[in-house]
């Protein structure tokens, strides 16, 4: 390899930079550009060897005094290749002049002046330095790429540099993206690199396959007819470690060493893929996304493309992010087509048609625009605490969709990191600099002592993995959906622990313990300390939203924050009162693949706080009688609900709402009382008299906590209820000057020579009605209430038919009784039908109560 002599460096004469690189010839303008203004954007197109020469080229920067230069990768697999790489390149192992810090690794001493970190690490350090000190120099390598992380490292990094460090120089590299966006964006210089090293001839497949399930295979047949027509190593890009494996299966006897590429592989296995490789056997290495940018795979002269990849999502209707499995952009491509090209010409094979090129999109989707972002509000939040900078005015590529924006927001504020003004609060800084996602970061917070804060580990780094517990194969053989391991998460606990399964991921369980170990020491626990306490209670703490209640038939759920989720009947948490869920997977329903049972008398504070303890009291529909249900309510959810003896005050006041709210029914109403009603009613229209009670339905169902409830001590049934005396009780509203009052001017009855004759108030005009008999002798209508209410006279037959009504008896006597005479005797001859009752005396039996 030739190192160009002009970009040797004084300080470090063991480093030059290769001088066939085509980024190679505009290194010196970049050097010129940063002397200038503190900001420039480098686009380069794949292969042209941007990420390992350009720290490089800055080391001797005038501006770098001793300051170290920070470069960000987008993956823990490309930090710790270009760290390597960069070292080589000066004769060096990494952790000396060149280091690199990844989540579950770090390379780096006193004498590391390039560092290289994933994304995820340089937010972390600018939350809890945004002033970078000892930082001359950050490089955002990839920014193309637009993930969730990298997006708001651009945007804390701008930030520091307009409020606090105008010295802090910034870099953006991108192998695709638009330049003149990104540079306006920076206030900085747009700079462009040559093309390709070497030509890449591409091929489309004639026809696109019909479904995803078919790519394994497909892929396959590529690559076999790929060894037989071209040579060099084979490059393959599919979606998930699944279809890897599928095609792993499928290539079973093929003339080539099949190797996996994928980012939860042990670092010492991914650099055997990355390393040069001794011997002359072909390789084929089958990979996801990770190998699309940053990494030179040695060897490789042909790419197969299968055209997709997992991407996070948001979905809408749940609240979740889901990995869905979408079409990359022609950028991508283009990228993925690029590694065929590092070191010679070579091939690039696409799985689908060139009409499907043409229609495929120019560049992805940033994640900010489709993924959950509770954790980039959370930043932002404690971001704006640090420095005064409110969300909306971070210089963000693209502004955060304000849906999924105010979605955080609540579930912050669920978790306590937020306050109802959207202000991060003392929790949310804690959970922030834990470095986990804002869920993880409170359940690890919650726990109640040093034990369980162990076990919240675990769970976190559990969680942040890929499940441990593999699916198994489907009986059937290929083609078979495989058997969903079981959804129980202590399963996985006693597989950390050190415990034994046939279908654990070993791989995985190393990387868990790793990050479990890296949250311990965050959280000041010694190593030693013992994973102990409630898995559930921790879960809830960290998915408020995601508690399941049982419904109905076994492994049919709801959720507390709204829907439902499946869990398979055979699954041994399916009969399950309650569940803390932790893990949703999303199709066309919710299913629960990792969970806890969980004991809602044993509730996190966070939920505590949340939940409503109410006390119900309802009436039983057979007896009547009263009984109290407490309730502890989460959202949707009944947690707890238990059946107990009422307190006399609940009774008391349960049976007042019932008796109000049907007032015409549950009380014992009887005539006596319903005319009290109406001659007060009748009261209240005279002069004088308005203050009397309101002894109307509606105004005793409104105040009835005032003349009710008094009546209801000690009961504790809806029949004793009906059994109270109604008119005593209406009797008890008028004091005794106005009860006397009453009873004199709209007496219940007239006392007549006849007899007592009652007087039915609740006419329209009050009417007294009699045989006619018993009015014999009378010689004029009495009137009420001192001549202020009329009466009205009914005279009834012998028979109790009404005859006539009247209110003038004296013209009645006069007049119409001639008539009524004439047939009454005719019909009843037996009995007396003077030609004057005026003058008349009633019969001797009418005296004892109007009849005769």
């Amino acid at each position: 390899m030739e190192f160009d002599p002009a970009l040797q460096s004084p300080a470090h004469p063991r480093l030059s930079i290769p001088a066939e690189l085509p980024v190679s010839a505009i290194l010196p303008e970049l050097c010129a550009s940063l002397m200038e203004t503190p900001s420039a954007v480098l686009v380069a197109p794949p292969g042209a060897g941007k990420t390992t020469t350009v720290p490089l080229a800055l080391l001797d920067a005038p501006w770098r005094g001793d300051g170290r230069i920070v470069m960000l990768e987008p993956r823990r697999l490309a930090a710790r290749a270009a760290a390597q790489r960069m070292a080589a390149l000066i004769g060096e192992e990494a952790g000396g002049l060149v280091g690199y810090r990844t989540r579950l690794e770090s390379a780096v001493s006193d004498r590391t002046r390039i560092e290289v970190v994933t994304e995820g690490l340089m937010v972390r350090r600018l939350l809890s330095d945004p002033t970078l000190d000892g930082v001359a120099c950050v490089i955002l390598d990839e920014i193309h790429e637009r993930s969730l992380d990298a997006d708001a490292a651009l945007a804390f990094c701008l930030d520091t540099q307009r409020s606090l460090r105008p010295d802090l120089r910034l870099v953006a590299m991108s192998a695709t993206m638009d330049g003149a966006a990104l540079s306006a964006l920076m206030g900085a210089n747009l700079i462009e690199s040559a093309g390709r090293a070497f030509p890449v001839t591409i091929h489309h497949a004639p026809r696109d396959i019909t479904h995803l399930r078919e790519l394994p295979d497909a892929m396959a047949r590529a690559i076999r007819a790929a060894l037989a027509e071209h040579e060099g190593d084979i490059l393959a890009f599919l979606p998930g470690v699944g279809e890897i494996r599928r095609a792993q299966t499928a290539l079973a006897g093929a003339p080539a060493e099949i190797l996996p590429l994928y980012g939860e592989m042990p670092p010492g296995e991914q650099d055997r893929v990355l390393r040069p490789r001794p011997g002359t056997g072909r390789r084929v290495i089958l990979a996801t996304s990770i190998a699309e940018t940053s990494l030179t795979v040695p060897g490789v002269r042909v790419v197969v493309d299968g055209g997709w990849r997992r991407s996070p999502r948001l979905d809408p209707g749940t609240g979740l992010t889901r990995l869905d499995t979408v079409r990359i952009s022609r950028a991508a491509a283009t990228q993925r087509a690029g590694r065929a090209g590092r070191e010679a010409p070579g091939v690039g094979i696409r799985l689908w048609s060139e009409a499907t090129g043409r229609g495929m999109a120019p560049h992805d989707r940033p994640e900010i625009l489709d993924a959950e972002l509770t954790g980039l509000r959370l930043d932002s939040a404690a971001w704006q605490a640090a420095m005064g900078t409110p969300p909306e005015q971070l210089p963000l590529p693209d502004a955060p969709p304000n849906g999924a924006f105010e979605a955080a927001r609540a579930l912050l504020t669920a978790l306590g990191a937020m306050d109802e003004d959207a202000r991060v609060t003392e929790e949310g800084e804690r959970m922030a600099a834990l470095g986990a996602h804002p869920r993880l970061a409170a359940m690890m917070l919650s726990a109640r002592d040093a034990n369980e804060a162990a076990l919240a580990a675990d769970l976190a780094a559990l969680l942040e993995e890929r499940d441990p517990l593999r699916a198994r194969p489907a009986p059937g053989g290929r083609g078979g959906a495989p058997a969903v391991p079981p959804a129980d998460i202590a399963l996985r606990l006693e597989l950390i622990a050190g415990g034994d399964h046939p279908d654990a991921d070993r791989g995985a369980l190393v990387r868990i313990r790793q990050a479990a170990n890296q949250y311990r020491r965050r959280l000041g626990l010694r190593a030693n300390v013992a994973a102990q306490g409630d898995a559930a209670a921790l879960l809830a703490a960290a998915f408020p939203d995601r508690i399941a209640q049982r419904r109905g038939e076994a492994g049919s759920f709801r959720l507390s924050g709204g829907g439902g989720a499946k869990l398979g009947r055979a699954d041994r948490l399916a009969d399950s009162g309650l569940l803390a869920v932790a893990t949703l997977h999303v199709r066309t329903a919710a299913e629960i693949r990792l969970a806890a049972k969980l004991d809602p008398d044993n509730l996190p504070e966070t939920i505590r706080r949340r939940a409503t303890e109410q006390v119900e009291t309802t009436l039983d529909p057979v007896t009547g009688a009263v009984l109290a249900r407490h309730r502890l309510r989460l959202g949707a959810l009944v947690l707890r609900d238990r059946t107990v003896t009422a307190a006399a005050d609940e009774v008391a006041d349960l049976l007042l709402r019932q008796t109000a709210d049907r007032l015409d029914t549950t009380l014992g109403w009887t005539p006596a009382a319903r005319q009290f009603q109406a001659r007060v009613a009748l009261a209240r229209a005279l002069p004088g008299q308005e203050d009397l009670p309101d002894l109307s339905d509606t105004a005793l169902a409104a105040e009835a906590a005032t003349w009710l409830a008094p009546w209801l001590g000690g009961l504790s049934r809806l029949s004793e209820v009906a059994a109270l005396d109604v008119l005593a009780m209406l009797r008890a509203r008028l004091d005794h000057q106005r009860l006397t009052w009453l009873d004199r001017a709209l007496p219940t009855a007239l006392d007549l020579p006849g007899g007592r004759v009652p007087i039915d108030y609740m006419q329209p005009v009050p009417t007294a009605s009699a045989r006619a008999q018993t009015f014999y002798g009378l010689r004029a209508t009495p009137r009420l209430a001192d001549g202020q209410v009329k009466l009205l006279i009914a005279l009834l037959s012998p028979a109790g038919r009404p005859q006539a009504i009247t209110a003038d008896l004296a013209g009645f006597w006069t007049g119409g009784w001639a008539d009524m005479r004439r047939d009454m005797r005719g019909r009843y001859p037996r009995h007396d039908w003077p030609e004057n009752p005026a003058e008349a005396a009633p019969p001797t039996g009418a005296r004892r109560g109007g009849r005769s």
